[in-house]
């Protein structure tokens, strides 16, 4: 048996494995060494394995995940994350739908803080779809504008599918997160389009609330500096080309710490439980990255991405075909597989294959980025979905969420067509970037 045969047959046991729901890190990283076996021998397959997790997570610009993890969890633990919906309430409170628009530009602003679509859903379901009900919001609006604007933690910086496909495609992070700005911003005005289409064709899905009186408002912008101060410090430096993504992390995490500790609003529990939601996102990602650097090992061994690379010269002059083709395979996937689990499986593959169509990697990674939001959303594995109804419990159905969310998925199609019928909305941007 030829080695490419075995790496495509290696491909399609890693698809086998993962619909038969194993583990994507046991999936990815066993099935690789298993073919790398078969091609250089069982002695050898056990010393690439001894190098290849340390060669990938010893990379100097991945210790900016858990440095980013680390701020995001210690500023909602010390409950600062909280002002940013009741501050996005006050001031649309005078706006029909003024609960849904805030639960969107809210978790836009939390996102900037977290870099986490699962912990944005959790937050902001747990604070924005109670005070929609209690207005009497319908339950699907109300629990699928939260699902979906959790979404957006994927893409607004600092966004950990970022850092990761930043590190897998050898492209400046800093530019990666500018790029992601404005898709981020043009995905929540579509939401808020959809808030505003619903309620005009049926009011009573999103009744009225109070006018808040202008001393609330600027009482609410009093009490969301910390975030502020957190976001500039961190992204102006970032931007401005002072600090690295890695030294910005860590700063981001240090300014957490201190914004926290001057609120008085960090005790040692609360710092406990975000040391601990740290260390298990970062061992749950690094894990599924191991098991994608062997993937992606015995992909080279057997020459796979070579002879992909070779079929996509087809798209040379027309990389438009390639990057339908790969939006097809993204939206099915989405629908099985989690967010990192996906670029970590397919990256290895692509990467090589958009190269030779002389695509734009920043582009695409806005574009790969934007598809995995969608799937965080679409049945039958919608994982925002399933926090949401985590979060609210018996309160909601299960189904009542993915019929909320409906609408979102449609906005959303909008907004990835849009993005790449205009790369520029990606791009420009960058251009300020060093």
């Amino acid at each position: 048996m030829s080695d490419l045969a075995i790496g495509f047959m290696g491909l399609g046991a890693v698809l086998i494995t993962l619909m038969l729901r194993f583990p994507v890190a046991v999936s990815l990283g066993g099935v690789s060494l298993v073919c790398i076996s078969f091609i250089v021998g069982p002695t050898s397959a056990i010393n690439i394995l001894s190098i290849v997790p340390y060669e990938f997570t010893a990379h100097w610009s991945l210790s900016s995940i858990p440095m980013f993890l680390l701020m995001g969890y210690i500023a909602f633990h010390a409950g600062m994350t909280e002002g940013l919906f009741k501050l996005a309430q006050l001031w649309l409170s005078g706006v029909r739908g003024g609960l849904a628009h805030a639960s969107i530009v809210g978790a836009a602003l939390f996102s900037a803080v977290t870099g986490s679509s699962l912990a944005c859903a959790a937050a902001m379901g747990r604070v924005a779809v109670p005070e929609m009900m209690r207005y009497k919001y319908d339950v699907s609006l109300a629990t699928g504008v939260v699902a979906a604007a959790g979404t957006m933690g994927s893409l607004i910086p600092p966004s950990v599918l970022f850092l990761i496909y930043g590190d897998l495609a050898e492209v400046p992070i800093s530019k990666l997160f500018i790029a992601g700005l404005l898709p981020g911003i043009l995905t929540a005005a579509m939401y808020m389009a959809v808030v505003v289409y619903k309620g005009s064709r049926n009011p009573e899905l999103v009744p009225p609330t109070r006018v808040a009186p202008m001393r609330e408002r600027l009482g609410a912008i009093k009490e969301s500096w910390p975030m502020v101060v957190l976001v500039l410090g961190v992204f102006g430096g970032m931007f401005a080309g002072i600090m690295t993504a890695t030294e910005a992390g860590a700063l981001g995490a240090f300014l957490s710490l201190v914004i926290a500790l001057v609120r008085r609003s960090l005790t040692f529990d609360s710092f406990k439980n975000a040391v601990k939601d740290t260390l298990t996102s970062t061992t749950s990602i690094f894990a599924v990255a191991i098991g994608a650097a062997l993937l992606t090992r015995m992909l080279a061994l057997t020459g796979v991405p070579e002879y992909l690379a070779d079929l996509a010269e087809f798209a040379h002059d027309q990389p438009y075909l390639l990057v339908i083709g790969v939006s097809v395979i993204y939206l099915i996937l989405g629908c099985f597989l989690d967010p990192i689990g996906i670029l970590l499986l397919t990256l290895p593959i692509l990467l090589p294959m958009f190269e030779a169509a002389n695509i734009d990697l920043i582009w695409m990674g806005v574009i790969l980025v934007k598809y995995v939001e969608i799937g965080l959303i679409t049945p039958p594995v919608g994982l925002n979905v399933f926090v949401i109804k985590g979060v609210m419990g018996k309160e909601v159905e299960l189904t009542q969420v993915f019929k909320g969310v409906t609408w979102f998925i449609l906005a959303d199609i909008i907004t990835v067509s849009l993005l790449i019928a205009f790369p520029q909305i990606s791009l420009y941007l960058t251009r300020f970037v060093a």
